[in-house]
């Protein structure tokens, strides 16, 4: 493994075909660590590909966010075999980064205090949220278990509406169709279009309703959404 510098003065670590870019370990962050720890609050962000970690790396905070992008849709580790899944880079590569071992026995261990997935809101973001989620919940249960793994909710669409000054954001196609019925009511005129990726955000509206952990909305994720998710895709994805 070679270690490079990365954006914003923290480190990129890099295996291969994955890259992680850490915390700056130059930095302290004015957060708290979680549970009493001595140590500073770190978290880390799961995104797809290299164009949504390189923008996410520029609106982090670099003294406790780091990135690390997947390259690829992800394996589904209820399908594949043990070793297959142990042998996958990008999984071998996120134990790395977490440094707590495979089924993270002693969460003393970790290097991040919380994960978060922070995927595009489109039919692939939602699969590859699912393959992770069932990831963590049959090789990193503990964090599950112990509310350390989040889900942040990135907007699907922008929408301007005439004499309002703030930016209207949508999350989904129904929650589009249900703002744009509210300001056709109150005939309001109004114009949306569709985000293509977390990298086609604006730096400020990424900053604010995806990374800033005082704006931002995000979901905490447990064993049962991953037995949800289990059910829905467990059969198709691949």
């Amino acid at each position: 493994m070679s270690i490079g510098t990365g954006i914003k003065g923290g480190m990129t670590f890099i295996t291969q075909k994955t890259k992680l870019i850490d915390c700056s370990p130059t930095r302290r962050s004015a957060q708290s660590g979680a549970q009493g720890m001595d140590r500073p609050y770190r978290e880390l962000f799961v995104v797809e590909g290299d164009s949504a970690s390189k923008a996410v790396a520029r609106v982090r905070d670099a003294r406790f966010q780091a990135v690390l992008p997947m390259q690829g849709k992800p394996m589904n580790a209820t399908k594949a075999s043990d070793a297959a899944v142990r042998k996958n880079q990008w999984y071998t590569a996120l134990i790395d980064a977490l440094g707590a071992g495979w089924h993270a026995e002693d969460l003393a261990d970790l290097r991040y205090d919380r994960v978060l997935f922070l995927f595009d809101p489109d039919a692939d973001g939602i699969h590859c949220g699912a393959l992770m989620l069932l990831f963590f919940d049959t090789y990193l249960r503990p964090l599950l278990d112990a509310n350390r793994v989040s889900l942040v909710k990135s907007p699907l669409f922008e929408i301007r509406a005439h004499g309002y000054a703030d930016t209207l954001h949508a999350y989904s196609e129904d929650h589009l169709q249900r703002i744009r019925s509210v300001l056709d009511e109150k005939r309001i005129q109004h114009r949306h279009h569709r985000y293509r990726g977390l990298a086609s955000l604006a730096e400020s509206t990424l900053r604010e309703l995806c990374v800033d952990p005082n704006s931002r909305t995000a979901y905490l994720l447990q064993h049962t959404d991953a037995l949800a998710a289990g059910e829905i895709f467990g059969r198709q994805c691949g």
